[in-house]
């Protein structure tokens, strides 16, 4: 097995990647305990060759690495590549790029939403992946032969998933449709995270502005400390207790240490004096700047039976054409639709426009409707049934 451990391996590996048409990559990594990813491997394979390249071995330099994830003249090739990405931009500040997601390609080529890693080594690659060791812990050193097959075999069979699923995408005409997706993917903005919005992840059963108020301040906290600190944020504070903080709203540190899981050394310490000095900012927050509730817009009488019929009419359209719907629309997507002929939604522009939006826009206006043939549904133009034509 080839393991990279020292930074001239490295350099020498990467220059030799230098002029490759792409590379395939995976990161192994651990999260249980930090609030950052702890990147333990990383695996490319170029054309020729496969490496796995230890980030913990004593003294390596990544450097030759994160020049390689950015060359803009080799493509880089992951599978479900938010996590990997994440890592890289964390560690050195950038995003790898230009970048392929197989799991975004394979949803365009049919194989339906979030399809896994195994299914298309198995269906693309006719392969099998060896499972023993995904739940190992690849921070302990040293690793295994077997540890190192089963890492390698990821960007191993990566390579003839890529190669297929790159064919399939050009002969459907369909390279471009994954333009949006790759964007998104090689976006900054995308894996940064902002701790003044963090309270937005809960789902509280109140809406008032005050509460919402000491809950955005103790979230934001919390979020700075797990960041600032490296634990993971409910390792520092439970999602219950900020919860149960942001209700109840303690102004000292008696009414802090009643906080359910909160010790009293907490309340005491360092920490809880921030946390309380968090709850103060939220209580002192001028009423008209506390956040509110977005008032969702109420939908027209009617509009919900047409909502159903886009959503039948989305998965005719995504089997039809062997995509999976998750990349055309959301429900959010089909409701905005149902109300608004020029909703600002990607289903109505682009490809999704051709694929689904144009007719989507037909069937609500009645132009065309669906019809049952055989044992498929149909659209059938409304002029020509009038006509007398039989379904």
């Amino acid at each position: 097995m080839s393991l990279i451990t020292t930074t001239e391996a490295l350099a020498a590996f990467c220059a030799r990647q230098a002029d490759a048409e792409f590379v395939t990559v995976d990161t192994e990594f651990m999260r249980e305990k930090t609030y950052w990813p702890q990147l333990c491997l990383v695996q490319v394979a170029g054309p020729g060759e496969a490496v796995a390249i230890d980030p913990l071995a004593p003294g390596i330099d990544l450097a030759p690495l994160f020049e390689l994830m950015v060359n803009p003249s080799v493509l880089k090739v992951f599978h479900a590549s938010r996590q990997d990405v994440e890592i890289f931009h964390h560690l050195a500040g950038r995003v790898p790029h230009p970048l392929f997601d197989t799991q975004v390609a394979a949803m365009v080529c049919g194989f339906g939403d979030s399809v896994s890693y195994e299914t298309l080594v198995s269906k693309v690659a006719g392969a099998r992946v060896d499972k023993s060791s995904r739940f190992t812990d690849w921070s302990l050193r040293p690793l295994t032969e077997r540890q190192l097959a089963y890492a390698l075999s990821d960007v191993i069979h990566l390579r003839p998933i890529y190669d297929k699923l790159r064919k399939r995408l050009g002969k459907a005409g369909r390279a471009g449709w994954l333009d949006g997706e790759m964007a998104i993917l090689t976006d900054p903005a995308t894996y940064t995270v902002d701790p003044e919005t963090s309270w937005q992840r809960f789902k509280p059963r109140t809406a008032k502005p005050r509460f919402r108020a000491v809950l955005r301040e103790v979230a934001a906290w919390r979020e700075r400390e797990a960041q600032a600190r490296d634990l993971p944020r409910g390792r520092l504070l439970r999602d219950e207790a900020v919860l149960e903080i942001a209700a109840h709203a303690p102004a000292t540190v008696d009414e802090l240490a009643r906080v359910r899981g909160m010790g009293r050394g907490f309340a005491e310490g360092r920490q809880g004096a921030d946390l309380l000095a968090a709850v103060a900012r939220g209580l002192a927050l001028p009423e008209e700047q506390c956040p509110r509730e977005e008032a969702g817009a109420e939908l027209p009488p009617g509009t919900t039976p047409i909502i159903e019929l886009l959503r039948v009419l989305l998965k005719m359209k995504c089997e039809d054409h062997h995509v999976a719907s998750k990349l055309i629309a959301s429900a959010s997507d089909l409701e905005a639709i149902a109300v608004d002929d020029q909703a600002n939604v990607a289903a109505l522009t682009g490809w999704r426009r051709e694929v689904f939006g144009k007719d989507a826009l037909a069937l609500k206006h009645g132009e065309v409707a669906l019809a049952i043939s055989g044992n498929r549904l149909k659209l059938v133009p409304l002029e020509t049934r009038a006509a007398g034509d039989t379904v």
